[in-house]
This record gives C-alpha cells, sequence and structure tokens, in this order.
C-alpha cells in the first residue's frame, strides 16, 4: 500500500502523534515523581526539561536543511526511530539530573529529525496548490499528540512507577515509523545553495516575520506546557480540590483544546486577513497571560477559567504562523505553480504595500472556479478585472509544492532558542 493524497494526510497526522507520545513526558512526571525522587530545584528541572529544545535547537538546523538534497522521508524514518530509543533509554538508564539531562536532549535531537522535516515529506507528495489544510491539520494534530503525552506519561508514572512512563510513550514513534516505509520515494530538486545558508530568510522580510512571530508564539507556549503540572499542582495543594481535577485532567484538557483552536485560528486567517487574525489572536493571548500571572492566588475555579481561556487562545496562532511562512517563502525563494501579473497588483492588498511581487494562486482556481482563485499571502480573492498567468517554471515546479524552502530551518531554529529558554526559566510560584 502506498500512501497519496488524502490518506498520506491521515497517516502524517497519526505518526505524528506517535512521534508526540514521548514530547512531554518529563514534564508530566517531574513535579510529583522525578524532583522529589532526585531532590532537584525548580533551576535543575527547568534545566532538564529544556534539554529537550536544546538538542532539537543544535540538530534541527542541519537535518532540516538536508531535506532539500535527500527523501525528507528518510531523515523522518531515522528521526522517529532515533526518538523511541531515546525514550527507552531515559526509561532504562536516567538515574539523576545529569543522566537525565543528557538522555532527554538526545530525545530532542530525534525529534529534530521527525517534525520538520515530517512537514517537508508530506508537502512533497502533495499535489500542488493550496496545502493550507494540510500543513494546519498536521501541525494541530501536535496539540492532540501532546495531551496524549501528558495523559499516557502521567497515568502510567501512577499506576507502574515512572520507568513505566517512558517504556509505554517510546512506542509512539514506530507509528510514523511504519508510515514511512508506506510512502511513495520521492526525489528532491536538489538545492544550489550551501546547507546552512541563511541569506535568503534575511533577505526575505515576509518570512523572517513569521519566524520571529512563531518564536513569539513558542516562548509561551512551551513555558505553559512544561509547567502546568507543577503550577496546578501548586494550585491544588493551597486548595482542596476534587480528584477528578488534578494535574493529569487540566493539562490533558488544555492540550487537547489546542487542535481545534489551531485549525479555527487558520480559518480565521483564511477569512479574515492573516496579520489581522494574529495580531488579535497574539494580542488576546498575552492578556490572558497577564491575567493568569496577577491572579496566582485567586480562586482556582477563576484560574481553571483563565487557563482554559489561555488554552485556546495560544495555539489559535499556530496553525496561521506556520502555513503563512511556508507560502511567503515559497513566493520568492521557490518557483511558484500562480502568480500574479502586474495588472492584478491592485486586487492584493499585500502587493500594494510593497510585499514580494509574485502571489500563490490556488489550483483550485480550474478545479472550484465558484470559489475563484485565494491569494496565499492575504487569503483575498481578487477582483473581477484581475488577471492570472502561469508562474511555474516547467512540470516540476508545478508537481511539488515543495522544493527548497531555507525559511523552515530557520523558524525551527528560532523557535527552539527561544523554547528552551522559556521552559529553563519559568517559575511556579
Amino acid at each position: 500500500m502506498r500512501l497519496t493524497d488524502r490518506s498520506l494526510v491521515i497517516a502524517m497526522c497519526l505518526g505524528q502523534i506517535g512521534n508526540l507520545l514521548p514530547h512531554v513526558a518529563v514534564p508530566a512526571v517531574m513535579a510529583q515523581h522525578l524532583i522529589p525522587l532526585w531532590q532537584l530545584s525548580a533551576t535543575q528541572a527547568g534545566m532538564m526539561a529544556s534539554a529537550f529544545a536544546f538538542g532539537y535547537m543544535l540538530a534541527v538546523p542541519f537535518l532540516t536543511t538536508l531535506t532539500d538534497r535527500i527523501d525528507a522521508r528518510l531523515i523522518l524514518l531515522v528521526g522517529s526511530a532515533a526518538t523511541a530509543l531515546a525514550t527507552l533509554a531515559f526509561g532504562l538508564f536516567a538515574d539523576g539530573l545529569w543522566s537525565a539531562t543528557a538522555i532527554w536532549g538526545l530525545v530532542g535531537v530525534g525529534f529534530a529529525g521527525a517534525y520538520m522535516p515530517g512537514l517537508k515529506a508530506m508537502t512533497d507528495r502533495l499535489p500542488s496548490g493550496d496545502t493550507s489544510r494540510s500543513i494546519t491539520l498536521y501541525t494541530s494534530s501536535f496539540s492532540l499528540g501532546v495531551g496524549l503525552s501528558f495523559l499516557v506519561a502521567q497515568v502510567a508514572a501512577d499506576t507502574l512507577g515512572w520507568r513505566a512512563a517512558f517504556f509505554i510513550t517510546g512506542l509512539g514513534p514506530l507509528v510514523m515509523v511504519a508510515a514511512c516505509l508506506a510512502m511513495p520515494a520521492v526525489k528532491p530538486l536538489r538545492a544550489q545553495r550551501r546547507l546552512l545558508d541563511f541569506g535568503p530568510v534575511l533577505r526575505n522580510r515576509a518570512a523572517t516575520g513569521y519566524v520571529l512571530g512563531y518564536g513569539a508564539h513558542c516562548f509561551e507556549l512551551y513555558g505553559i506546557r512544561t509547567w502546568i503540572v507543577a503550577f496546578w499542582t501548586f494550585v491544588a495543594a493551597r486548595n482542596s480540590e476534587p480528584a477528578w481535577l488534578g494535574p493529569a485532567t487540566v493539562s490533558v484538557v488544555f492540550s487537547l483544546l489546542a487542535m481545534p483552536a489551531s485549525i479555527l485560528g487558520n480559518e480565521a486567517a483564511l477569512h479574515f486577513g492573516r496579520y489581522r487574525a494574529l495580531v488579535l489572536l497574539m494580542t488576546a493571548s498575552a492578556a490572558v497571560a497577564l491575567a493568569i500571572g496577577v491572579s496566582v492566588t485567586s480562586s482556582p475555579l477563576l484560574l481553571l477559567a483563565l487557563l482554559l481561556i489561555y488554552a485556546l487562545t495560544v495555539p489559535a496562532d499556530s496553525g496561521a504562523l506556520t502555513s503563512g511562512m511556508a507560502m511567503t517563502a515559497s513566493a520568492r525563494t521557490r518557483a511558484p505553480p500562480w502568480r500574479c501579473t502586474r495588472r492584478s497588483a491592485s486586487a492584493c492588498p499585500r502587493l500594494a504595500r510593497g510585499a514580494p511581487a509574485s502571489c500563490l494562486i490556488s489550483r483550485e482556481a480550474r478545479t472550484a472556479p465558484r470559489r475563484g482563485p485565494r491569494c496565499s499571502l492575504c487569503s483575498r480573492a481578487p477582483s473581477c478585472s484581475a488577471r492570472w498567468r502561469c508562474g511555474g517554471r516547467g512540470a516540476a515546479a508545478r508537481r511539488r509544492f515543495s522544493s527548497s524552502n531555507p525559511m523552515s530551518g530557520s523558524m525551527v531554529l528560532i523557535k527552539s532558542a527561544i523554547s528552551s529558554a522559556a521552559q529553563a526559566t519559568t517559575r511556579v510560584p
């Protein structure tokens, strides 16, 4: 069986959920098991938890840019297998701060070969055109995987011991290994740049804006994901809360709400304009975070309500940022399958403000004429007077959405650096 189109997207989402089972295993068991067992301070616990992001940060520039030279499926296969082996090794060999930090860093290295290479492997095999929804499904399944990671790790640790949590979650990446074996082989269009050439990133101001925006998004996302179990343990210790409202329940519900929030956030960007939606969502998220900070000693019901709102605002911009970055990068660094002519520039507000003079037009323009073409930069339909022409450079450019993309490497590099800082510096009162 060979995975294509819809079956490919479904398999990649399921595989990513499997890859994410170990993702927050350390934060999930840290407060109730590892900190008392190894007598860790908050600083030491933060350093141990952030080792994952540091390992990811060191490996991802090389592994992601390698996808421009070899089939991303191979990198995804090795990265998924490495994630599984390193997670199992944590359960077998971690016996203190330094061994746990080193092994957890190796899990991050493995995941560096799984997440963005997985996105590249998927888009390389999808038909050309508007892949915004496929990308959003893939990125939003991240939240479902994190929720299951919180749930499985905490339940396994409480019932079978904390080492069992790593043995069980370490089996999850094997789902992605199976998906890789079922994918058809694809030979990427070989990049002409050096392996670590980030010059095009800095020259593309629009894509760099998405990269920095995603870094800000990850600062708050990884801060709350790393410390939510410890934070709610602190809240529960100050108040006599019912058993069903424990840290496991709160962390899982918080993570599961992120998936529909990410999908709805991207839909809002498509309908109301990406920039306008992102500004509103990120401002709302910052306001809720401040409200939680000033209400930390308030009623637990108020804190729970704020956390649930925060669970919606934090990830709401994720899909819009990721798809916006990918499409903007496509317009400047790839051979786009469709682009605007000068005559149609006035129809696109982004072009009128001096944005890149190429604007991807969905292939749906030919297959769904009632809806009409949509600009991937401003997410709006052109005016009736607009004229469109094919801007591809041969069949290879039209056949694949993804070829050489230096933006993804920079995006995950900045993301992982800020994520590790968020995990290491956030404190529980």
